[in-house]
């Protein structure tokens, strides 16, 4: 057989045929193991239907501490493949986009709120969020690019043009999630702070007629006139925004009820433009993406330690 073949017999095949002898060994060492193979397949399922049922009810009975968890573990858990893998590219944007969030963080949550403060919040990770939307979608079509095979008429291999793909792809799904999670985080304390909203109870101020919720600063601008910066956005609930202020409010921030009233806001009609609606998916993405990215190592870890605890190899 190929997997009995002396060592120098080795040194001298090609790389797929020391990956054949390789495979060949594989199969060897666990052959007489499919009753043991089928019991970690079971552990893995069951793991992950119970982990499945537990996270989602964390995240309705006390959804505020699922997110910090979840946010905190989108943040540590890249330190590790940095540590391991040598990621100096990666460890540059992130230490980068860690200072400049801490210091927009910082200004987020300080009482008194100053009144230049929620414009600058919003206008930071609504840039994060528009650089990674486009990041990824980039990434996303120089994948398409090389699968097709695109890159042999610029001459471009097909590992470079692959590799180019998924780096840009999970840069901006990765920062995407993040600048999104620590955009919530500052609206709730922005809006509660200026007192035209609370998280669990009544706002502690009135709202009048020319008074964003979102900023507590006044309008300027009917909602029929059209602005020469920004224009104004009612509600259906009739409440009046800045658009810029509830776009970031609902987009980027991730709320989807007024900021005076909690009703529900409609964002079909709110984004009519059918560009604008990929938002929305774009969103559900990185909401999917937040997941596998938090939780899905601790899964995997949890079932290689019942593993290793059973004995299972």
């Amino acid at each position: 057989m190929a997997a009995l073949q002396p060592q120098g017999d080795l040194l001298r095949m090609s790389h797929q045929e020391t990956w054949k002898v390789q495979h060949e060994k594989l199969h060897v060492r666990h052959r007489g193991h499919e009753a043991m193979h089928a019991e970690m397949v079971l552990i893995l399922i069951a793991t992950l239907v119970v982990a499945q049922i537990v996270l989602v009810q964390w995240k309705q009975r006390h959804c505020r501490s699922y997110n910090m968890v979840t946010l905190l573990q989108m943040w540590v858990v890249p330190l590790y493949f940095i540590i391991r893998l040598y990621w100096w590219r990666f460890l540059s944007t992130w230490g980068m986009f860690s200072v400049i969030t801490s210091y927009v963080i910082f200004r987020a949550t300080r009482k008194p709120l100053s009144c230049r403060t929620p414009r600058m919040v919003y206008k930071w990770f609504l840039l994060i969020y528009k650089l990674s939307y486009a990041v990824g979608v980039v990434g996303y079509l120089a994948i398409m690019f090389t699968m097709f095979g695109f890159n042999v008429f610029f001459r471009i291999k097909a590992e470079d043009s692959m590799d180019v793909g998924v780096i840009m792809l999970f840069y901006g799904l990765y920062y995407g999630v993040m600048g999104r999670d620590f955009a919530e985080i500052c609206s709730d304390y922005m809006a509660s702070t200026i007192g035209y909203y609370s998280m669990g109870g009544m706002p502690s101020r009135s709202l009048g007629d020319d008074i964003c919720a979102v900023c507590g600063q006044k309008i300027f601008v009917d909602v029929d006139e059209e602005g020469i910066i920004e224009d104004t956005y009612q509600l259906s609930c009739n409440h009046i925004f800045h658009e810029f202020c509830i776009r970031g409010w609902c987009i980027v921030g991730k709320k989807q009820t007024c900021p005076y009233c909690n009703e529900k806001v409609d964002l079909k009609r709110m984004m009519s433009n059918p560009w604008e609606r990929t938002h929305v998916l774009y969103g559900q993405l990185l909401d999917w993406l937040r997941y596998l990215v938090a939780w899905q190592p601790i899964i995997i870890g949890v079932v290689h330690g019942i593993n290793f605890t059973l004995g299972l190899e």
